[in-house]
């Protein structure tokens, strides 16, 4: 089952001849529970990519669809409740709320929608992400392994169609690195998860099921 497709997906910066075409064309498409990374030099166009598969911004010509839904249909409003319900981000920086703890960074993306989590869920999330002894932590007090981890279990509570990775490892030392990349892989066949992640880190990028390479915004090889 197709979970992500895009299709001529174009983006464009600026106009004339000072025009900087970000994304040239992309078709890619992602089935239910796989791993993808996309991998490609800074200013590739991976960012820009990984922007728009996630409806953090309108592209300039072309389509994603995430789950059924064509985000470019979606009105502003609708697209920040799409995206909250339907796509999950682990950041670079983490994006922890430092006033909140670990439990509660975890769960806010559920109870900003109203909803109640499921325990026994998030309850696995955090036992396999090794965080039982850390919930009533603030993110301060946290190595920066351990808090990308509670970034990977905010990004899977929701039970979000897709997870979107921006180059998840990049604060993070080699080893720990390793570990990251290994609970991403564990989370997502344990819960089913089709996770899309950008790294210019070829070594990690082998740990994925796919590897997608990027160059001058357009895809030279889809793995």
């Amino acid at each position: 089952m197709t979970i992500l497709e895009t299709k001529a997906l174009t983006k464009i910066y600026g106009s004339g001849e000072t025009a900087v075409h970000a994304l040239d064309g992309v078709d890619l498409r992602v089935e239910k529970g796989e791993f993808v990374a996309v991998v490609g030099t800074s200013g590739s166009g991976k960012s820009t990519l990984l922007h728009m598969l996630g409806g953090l911004d309108r592209p300039t010509g072309g389509t994603v669809t995430v789950d059924g839904r064509e985000l470019s249909a979606l009105k502003d409003e609708e697209l920040t409740i799409f995206r909250r319900r339907k796509i999950g981000f682990v950041f670079q920086n983490y994006n922890l709320v430092p006033v909140l703890n670990v439990r509660e960074n975890i769960v806010l993306p559920i109870q900003l929608d109203g909803e109640a989590p499921d325990e026994e869920y998030v309850g696995r999330i955090i036992d396999i992400l090794g965080l039982e002894s850390k919930l009533q932590n603030l993110p301060n007090n946290l190595s920066g392994g351990q808090q990308q981890r509670v970034a990977i279990a905010r990004a899977l509570a929701a039970k979000p169609a897709i997870v979107l990775a921006d180059e998840p490892t990049g604060n993070l030392d080699s080893r720990t690195s390793q570990d990251v990349m290994g609970l991403l892989k564990v989370t997502g066949q344990k819960f089913s998860q089709t996770i899309v992640m950008i790294t210019h880190n070829e070594e990690l990028a082998q740990m994925a099921d796919r590897v997608i390479r990027i160059e001058d915004g357009r895809i030279v090889v889809k793995g």
